[in-house]
């Protein structure tokens, strides 16, 4: 006998009653009711309505809620949804979102199921097991239960892992939620579902996913504070188990990425030729391109293990310290725009050097990751507690001085990550925290709970309150003779009057004469404010917070008594180094991975969250283990990835890799970074003489100080030069929490600039500057006659191993000797052709 919705959802309570757990979670997930002996607000009415979407930012979740009526977004909020709930409930005849004397006709039953006019439409239907649950729970009393439901858990989905064998299959997932009382129930139907590619699997509002086309993705499981991710595939080709070839996985990273293939029935592709490592290599660790002595020798080496060796070369040049060294102070945000410092705005440029060489001397020396992180966050201004603000100013002066400057890197802190416009306050700090090392995006949190992960607003301001004791201006009650108040008094006296733009020139001069002679000077610093040493942070939002204090709490993790450590930063640092931490050692991996690849084993690299798992969660956590336990060792961990046969791999394809850009079987093409594109242009340009040096001296280079980042490049007319095809080629301002930042999207802009800028015309004819070109230096070596025709095939030659790192083939050897034949000047056909080779995305994209 056919029984109704109704009916078997009271024979899964009559269940419940005599202890049939089991069989009642098996009959649950047919009906979508929970075995309980009367509807729960918090298991299951808030997730139904969440579930339903009427706690969407499109419906009575958005910021203003709809029609009078508004949700906590995603149901976070119990005691505010209940009161938005029930706050009417008058018991009268009168239209009530609850009404206790009559259940049914209670708006919040009547309006889903359209017994009424909703601009929401229908969500369920009448009679449904939705709607008899929520009659249910209003005819108990509309009641919280916070103590009977106690906290939650976890989520369990079954199956963990999906995978089909043709498309148009599908496989129902069972959703259990635990709670930490020991409750177990089926919420299955209770759960909100949603597919990361609906191109390839989709989900139901029930949990039922079909395969749609071949490939890999995620389906994601929410119910309360729970976000569980299913891998689910289907094989690209039938090259599976017995059929799959044997491909050797000569490193642990090859293993895994391997076994991912092997479901995915994707062979990866061959290795890369000697000449294809060697400008990769070269170009993604150290930011350079080989020289063409370094080509010949290393094509000409026969050594088993000269890829290893070049590798282990370039992770101990200058490049690899300097080129690392610009991307944390990309992911750090150094940038002497953002840099803030009342009277001293001209100095910005060398606050953001100092930034940057303090990074490069420890990456230079392989200083433990999580100890460079631990001296930006528990950075002060001042070298210790005692320290004066006279002594800290005179400190100051002598790394800013014209000559004889002391060396700024040899601080054990690094201030300038708190000295930012943008994380003056508390909720910027925050926000700046976990995305440079933690790569997470929490700014969703400010106002709602998280989509994608279990961050409510209470955690965001949780987690915010560690950061409202640092301060970034001038701590003056600890001096009282000479403090910042006192300095700029004098300095503006010395300074004298005149308007704004003259006194704002005359400041500058004299603030630079102080500095020179060794006087204090106005400068801001970064402190621990003893303002009102405490515990908890108070919140005044009562409707929010109900006037109640909260505790400092880290993110995931437990709550922190402020009032035990003399720096709230400490314990934010403790936390980062713990073995189990979920989240710093993962960051810095994922964000080293997808330097070398194109992608991190999360994407995007910053965007870590329980509904963007990693495409390959066993690898990660691999590779976040080892570096643990290496001591975070970074230069272990790019060796890791550099001497595997992942990276290795060549960008050819083959027939089951052609569309795979996520799981690694091949090496994808991609533009070369905005500074590493123009120090490349610069070594293809410049004079032999020159070449060697500019591997040593990253100084002057792009990957360097990075002399346009910090205001110091030099300027033409009203162009800085380096800052605008910077620019033009995806440099990050650094300006924002994300690495998205940082583009190699293609413009037209680009290819402007590659064609016919007077910047880059001037460095093939060696016009800018005092730096030769090659070109000039060709042309100084023959003055009056052409070059002799084997001559020509060595320039020619050259050409090609400057700029693409390979000797030309035939067919571009015969080409060019034509081209070159057909000009009025030889050396003029040889320009011509380094200018071609320089415009060819050969020369541009690291393949």
């Amino acid at each position: 006998m056919r029984t109704s919705p109704l009916t078997r959802y009271s024979l899964c309570l009559a269940g419940m009653a005599l202890g049939m757990t089991t069989a009642v979670a098996q009959e649950t997930v047919e009906i979508g009711a929970t075995p309980v002996k009367e509807p729960s607000f918090r298991r299951h009415i808030i997730p139904l309505l969440s579930r339903a979407g009427c706690s969407s930012r499109e419906c009575h979740g958005s910021f203003a809620g709809q029609g009078g009526f508004q949700l906590s977004l995603f149901g976070y909020d119990f005691e505010a949804d209940l009161r938005q709930l029930t706050q009417d409930t008058d018991g009268g005849e009168g239209e009530v979102r609850v009404n206790l004397q009559e259940p049914a006709k209670s708006l919040l039953v009547m309006k889903p199921t359209v017994q009424m006019k909703h601009k929401g439409k229908e969500r369920f239907k009448k009679d449904s097991w939705e709607h008899q649950m929520l009659v249910q729970w209003i005819a108990s009393g509309a009641e919280d239960d916070p103590a009977e439901t106690g906290e939650f858990e976890r989520l369990a989905v079954s199956p963990r892992e999906i995978v089909f064998a043709k498309a148009g299959e599908k496989t129902q997932l069972k959703v259990i939620a635990y709670w930490k009382n020991g409750r177990i129930e089926d919420v299955t139907r209770l759960t909100r579902f949603r597919s990361n590619d609906d191109a390839v699997a989709s989900i139901s509002e029930t949990g039922l996913v079909e395969s749609k086309t071949r490939g890999d993705t995620h389906v994601v499981a929410f119910y309360d504070n729970g976000v569980t991710p299913i891998p689910v595939m289907l094989p690209v080709s039938e090259l599976v188990d017995t059929k799959y070839p044997v491909v050797p996985a000569p490193t642990k990273v090859d293993e895994l990425v391997v076994t991912k293939l092997r479901k995915l029935g994707i062979v990866p592709s061959e290795l890369c030729t000697d000449a294809e490592f060697l400008r990769r290599v070269s170009l993604d660790v150290a930011g350079t391109l080989p020289t063409p002595a370094e080509v010949t020798a290393f094509l000409a080496d026969k050594s088993p293990d000269k890829r290893t060796q070049k590798i282990d070369a370039l992770l101990n040049s200058p490049g690899h310290a300097a080129w690392w060294a610009t991307q944390l102070c990309d992911f750090t945000g150094n940038s002497a725009r953002q840099i803030f410092s009342e009277n001293v705005t001209d100095l910005n440029g060398e606050f953001a050097r100092q930034w940057w060489e303090w990074i490069y001397r420890r990456v230079k020396q392989n200083e433990p990751y999580d100890k460079i992180v631990a001296g930006i966050v528990l950075a002060t201004s001042r070298s210790s507690p005692t320290q004066s603000y006279k002594d800290y100013a005179l400190e100051m002066a002598s790394y800013l001085r014209s000559e004889n400057r002391a060396d700024f890197a040899l601080r054990e802190t690094m201030p300038y990550f708190w000295a930012r416009k943008n994380v003056q306050k508390p909720e910027d700090r925050a926000l700046a925290f976990a995305h440079a090392f933690l790569g997470v995006r929490i700014e969703c949190a400010q106002c709602h709970k998280h989509p994608f992960d279990q961050w409510t607003k209470a955690d965001y301001v949780q987690f915010q309150a560690f950061f409202e004791p640092v301060r970034y201006d001038s701590d003056i009650r600890r001096d009282n003779e000479v403090n910042f108040v006192t300095a700029t008094k004098e300095l503006r006296a010395a300074a004298g009057g005149g308007n704004m733009m003259q006194a704002r020139d005359a400041q500058s001069t004299e603030i630079r004469r102080r500095i020179d002679a060794g006087e204090v000077f106005p400068i801001h610093e970064v402190y621990i404010t003893t303002r009102s040493p405490r515990s908890t942070i108070a919140r005044p939002n009562a409707q929010a917070y109900s006037g109640r204090v909260l505790t400092p709490k880290l993110l995931g993790g437990d709550q922190v008594l402020i009032k035990e450590y003399s720096d709230p930063r400490e314990p934010l640092v403790q936390w980062l180094r713990a073995k189990d931490n979920p989240f710093f050692a993962r960051a810095f991996v994922n964000r080293v991975w997808a330097a070398y690849f194109h992608r991190g084993l999360v994407d995007p690299a910053d965007d870590i969250n329980l509904a963007n798992p990693p495409v390959n969660a066993e690898l990660m956590e691999h590779l976040a283990e080892g570096f643990v336990a290496s001591g975070y060792d970074m230069k272990k961990l790019h060796r890791a990835i550099l001497t595997s046969d992942t990276y290795q791999r060549s960008w050819k394809p083959n027939a089951t890799n052609e569309l795979d850009e996520k799981n690694f079987s091949r090496f994808v093409v991609r533009r070369l970074p905005a500074e590493v594109l123009l120090d490349a242009m610069t070594m293809a340009t410049t004079a032999n003489s020159r070449q060697q040096a500019l591997l040593i001296e990253v100084a002057e280079r792009q990957i360097g100080p990075n002399i346009a980042a910090f205001g110091l490049g030099d300027v033409i007319g009203n162009r800085n030069l380096a800052d605008y095809a910077l620019t033009t080629f995806g440099k990050p301002m650094r300006e924002t929490n994300c690495d998205c930042e940082r583009t190699t999207t293609p413009t037209l802009l680009q290819s402007l600039y590659t064609r016919n800028d007077p910047d880059l015309l001037a460095r093939i004819e060696g016009q800018q500057g005092s730096t030769p070109s090659w070109i000039a230096e060709l042309r100084s070596a023959n003055p009056s006659v052409s070059p002799a025709a084997d001559k020509l095939d060595g320039i020619i030659s050259e050409v090609f191993l400057r700029t693409v790192s390979r000797p030309p083939t035939a067919a571009e050897m015969h080409q060019a000797r034509t081209d070159i034949a057909a000009a009025s000047d030889p050396l003029d056909g040889v320009r011509d052709l380094l200018w071609v080779m320089l415009n060819t995305r050969e020369f541009t994209v690291n393949h």
